[in-house]
């Protein structure tokens, strides 16, 4: 067998050796893929949610609609003029005129003033235009810059657009998803701490034999191997659980969560793990675990010497 051959035997029986031992102990095995299932699944829960809100937010941030109030004098082909060129702008996807009589029509429907609007003789309401940004232009500042080009028209009196609780929501994400990253790098911290101290009592269990394998001439490296390919069983095992555990939570919410939508005339459904998260997912669980295999081993392996 050539060189390259006889490697890639070697390690693929090393690969499935340390797949036996650890099913030769399966209780102590399930517990530590548990821990490690669990440390992944809440980082990527957290995930899963702040993806879904952004999904369930996103038209709300479509939602930069302004509000155009013209001048008392203005008339109604005057109106019609600055609707129509309104409309012709790229960054302007719609254009509703709202006349004075039925903004006032609408206004004693809804506050229930009717008397006192009686009494007030001439329509105190100017007419509006409710103009909608195109879906690239509805942005902060995209808005803004539309609400400063419209203010300069001519007969255009003010430009109303509130963005506050929009920036407001961003924010609040942002924090959040800093949140996130922050709770996943401890919990990475804590999946390397685990498989190491794993295999850390695995290597102190083994220790007779890792001080024969040493006398008969075995390297740090070579004695190291076994233990590496358990930490990737660990991670292995860890990742596949916390993508069950995140899909079965994904699973229970999703019921509730369509019936929470429906009441606010959404069609939102709670979406779950693509294959673009579980991926990655898996990668992460088999670096961490390698990692801290990696360390524990060259570590504690360095240190036996044969007596």
């Amino acid at each position: 067998m050539s060189a390259p051959s006889v490697w890639l035997t070697r390690h693929a029986q090393t690969f499935v050796g340390s797949l036996g031992r650890l099913a030769q102990q399966p209780a102590a095995t399930a517990m530590t893929m548990a821990v490690v299932a669990v440390a992944l699944a809440l980082p990527l829960f957290l995930n899963v949610l702040l993806q879904n809100t952004r999904l369930a937010t996103e038209q709300w941030n479509q939602a930069f609609d302004l509000s155009v109030y013209l001048g008392r004098s203005v008339g109604a082909e005057r109106a019609q003029a600055i609707a129509k060129q309104l409309r012709t702008r790229a960054d302007v996807a719609q254009v509703r005129l709202i006349p004075p009589d039925e903004a006032l029509a609408t206004f004693r429907t809804a506050s229930g003033f009717g008397k006192a609007l009686d009494a007030l003789g001439d329509n105190p309401l100017p007419t509006t235009l409710i103009v909608t940004p195109t879906v690239t232009a509805s942005t902060p500042d995209g808005t803004q810059a539309l609400q400063a080009q419209i203010a300069a028209l001519r007969d255009v009196d003010l430009v109303q657009l509130d963005t506050e609780w929009v920036q407001r929501l961003d924010a609040l994400l942002e924090v959040f998803r800093r949140i996130l990253w922050l709770t996943a790098a401890l919990l990475g911290v804590g999946v390397v701490v685990i498989v190491g101290n794993t295999i850390r009592l695995d290597i102190l269990n083994r220790k007779a034999e890792i001080e024969v394998m040493k006398l008969v001439g075995a390297t740090d490296g070579f004695a190291r191997r076994p233990f590496l390919y358990s930490g990737l069983w660990y991670g292995l095992g860890g990742g596949l659980g916390a993508i069950l555990v995140v899909g079965l939570a994904v699973a229970l919410l999703a019921g509730p969560v369509e019936r929470l939508a429906g009441l606010y005339g959404s069609r939102f459904e709670l979406r779950g793990l693509g294959w673009t998260s579980t991926l990655p997912v898996l990668g992460a669980a088999l670096g961490l675990s390698w990692l801290g295999s990696w360390i524990a081993a060259s570590r504690h392996i360095r240190a036996v010497r044969p007596s």
